[in-house]
């Protein structure tokens, strides 16, 4: 498999210590992406090394998280790390662009907590990430709310170059999840260089846009730098 890196974190599963796995490969090529060196490749490595690395971080972690590039890029890969997770009784988390409903469909029953980046209103996907995949996002989401057992978040990345206070307000008015996270923009190491000077929104600003679309969710959260995951 393509291995980028791993970390440990205390943000990336709400309430939980894990250990976040990320694996190389994606096939868009978001302009804002902050992975560019996992975009096309990443570590070969074989699947027993990344048991080896759950087994020692054991002692530390409640789950495991599965992010990108985008995990289901290596879906028979990422199924495995998922079973082996589970048997060791870890939560498990998957974070992904929902560009493969179908492919999400096969391991959404060992995923406890998924992730959906909603990164543009599903009509500008083409215009502002590149690719026409609006519809498979929205079926991604569908798909992981119709799995019981499976906690869903989507996240959109607010960059102000890209997007308006009112795009926010329709992926807000346009989804249905259990919990929506707007994360701050960060211009360093991003796949298209001309957002490098596009300035990093603040967190009151992300607040204020977040509070806005609070009525659609149960749970609205903002993830900054400066202050990590907030509930508003």
């Amino acid at each position: 498999m393509k291995l980028g890196s791993t970390i440990i974190s205390s943000i990336e599963f709400n309430g939980k210590i894990s250990l976040v796995i990320f694996m190389g490969g994606c096939p868009l090529r978001c302009p804002f992406c902050h992975n560019e060196e996992i975009i096309e490749t990443g570590k070969d490595t074989v699947l027993f090394e990344v048991f080896k690395i759950i087994d020692r971080n054991l002692a530390y972690i409640d789950a495991v998280v599965i992010s990108g590039g985008e995990p289901l890029y290596q879906l028979s890969e990422l199924k495995e790390i998922l079973i082996y997770s589970k048997s060791l009784l870890l939560e498990t988390k998957v974070d992904t662009s929902g560009i493969y409903p179908e492919k999400l469909e096969k391991i959404i029953n060992l995923v406890d907590y998924v992730a959906i980046d909603v990164k543009v209103p599903f009509n500008k996907y083409e215009e502002l990430i590149g690719a026409d995949i609006g519809e498979n996002v929205r079926k991604s989401i569908e798909i992981a709310n119709k799995s019981k057992n499976t906690y869903v978040e989507c996240r959109t990345t607010y960059v102000p170059s890209l997007l308006s206070p009112e795009d926010i307000e329709d992926i807000a008015k346009s989804i249905n999840c259990d919990e929506y996270t707007l994360q701050q923009f960060r211009n360093q190491n991003v796949f298209d260089k001309s957002l490098s000077d596009v300035e990093i929104p603040n967190p009151i600003e992300l607040k204020s846009l977040a509070g806005k679309v609070k009525k659609y969710f149960k749970v609205v959260r903002v993830k900054t730098s400066e202050f990590g995951c907030e509930l508003v």
